[in-house]
């Protein structure tokens, strides 16, 4: 098996993660281990911890890396970072990587059902385990899937789409990629369908980020992450659309908040000290690398630094 993906602001995100030869770092989304490797490959006496929720993923991961002692794979999701670390004796890191969004190999094969470019079963589960796409399309309720589109995908026309799909299923269970893709256009004007490439993509991105409850766990993963730094380690995220860009962008800030008194209080009365700084506000990716991979075009990589 080849897990192939083209890591987006590599170079930023290795650079944003300072790396000490002695420290313990976690790349909470492994994948085919780009991240990983360069990480391992900066390591003397220091350790890894590579994770990822894919069982493909993970089969890849363990050949890569079963000649080297000073990574660990593990199968879980990022979330689980407490469990994690616990499970291996490690109380805290230095450093934590998460590569958020769908890689280029899960969107490549046509089977995993993320691709609306091609016909195959209506999955999008990255842990390939729980409740898959087509469930929520033929189970939830009108509301329930423009709910999703809406604020999942920032779909306008949210409420169309779910009509259709109610109205589409009662005759038929919607089960492939290209069934749903079908259903979406009829339910857009044609002159939208015209506009902001292809008609499918929110939906398809909604019904992906719901699947896999995304920000959900990516709201618990940035509280539990931090607490597990050392102090003078960093958190790095790289974000693939605003949804998730806007969350990581807010945390990152509540981490960096210092005193929250009035301007006109002569001495701080609040008690709140600032426990985090960011070493740059944000980098998106270069020109050149827009031309090599133009799936980059909406990423965006945040780093945070514990300071106490």
């Amino acid at each position: 098996m080849e897990f192939v993906h083209k890591p987006v602001l590599f170079d930023e995100a290795i650079d944003a993660l300072n790396i000490k030869s002695n420290g313990i770092y976690l790349d909470g989304t492994a994948g085919g281990g780009g991240h990983s490797g360069e990480i391992a490959s900066k390591l003397d006496t220091g350790r890894l911890i590579s994770v990822d929720q894919d069982p493909d993923a993970i089969s890849v991961l363990t050949e890569k890396f079963s000649k080297n002692d000073r990574v660990t794979v593990v199968h879980s999701n990022f979330d689980n970072i407490d469990s994690m670390l616990d499970s291996l004796g490690i109380d805290k890191i230095d450093g934590m990587l998460l590569d958020l969004g769908v890689s280029s190999y899960q969107l490549d094969t046509a089977e995993r059902g993320f691709s609306f470019h091609n016909d195959a079963p209506l999955d999008m589960r990255m842990s390939k385990q729980g409740a898959t796409a087509a469930d929520l399309v033929n189970t939830l309720d009108e509301a329930s899937l423009a709910k999703i589109l809406w604020d999942y995908g920032e779909e306008r026309y949210s409420r169309r789409i779910a009509s259709a799909i109610v109205k589409c299923r009662q005759s038929k269970a919607i089960e492939t990629t290209l069934e749903l893709v079908e259903i979406i256009k009829s339910a857009i004007p044609a002159a939208a369908r015209r506009e902001g490439g292809h008609p499918a993509r929110r939906s398809f991105q909604a019904l992906r980020i719901a699947v896999n409850d995304e920000l959900g766990r990516l709201r618990v993963t940035l509280d539990a992450a931090f607490n597990r730094l050392n102090v003078g380690g960093r958190l790095v995220i790289i974000s693939f659309h605003s949804l998730e860009d806007r969350i990581v962008k807010q945390k990152f800030a509540d981490f960096c908040k210092g005193c929250t008194c009035p301007a006109d209080f002569p001495i701080c009365v609040c008690g709140n000290k600032q426990i985090a700084f960011m070493p740059f506000k944000s980098k998106a990716p270069t020109e050149k690398e827009l031309e090599l991979n133009p799936r980059s075009r909406s990423a965006r990589v945040r780093a945070v630094e514990r300071k106490r």
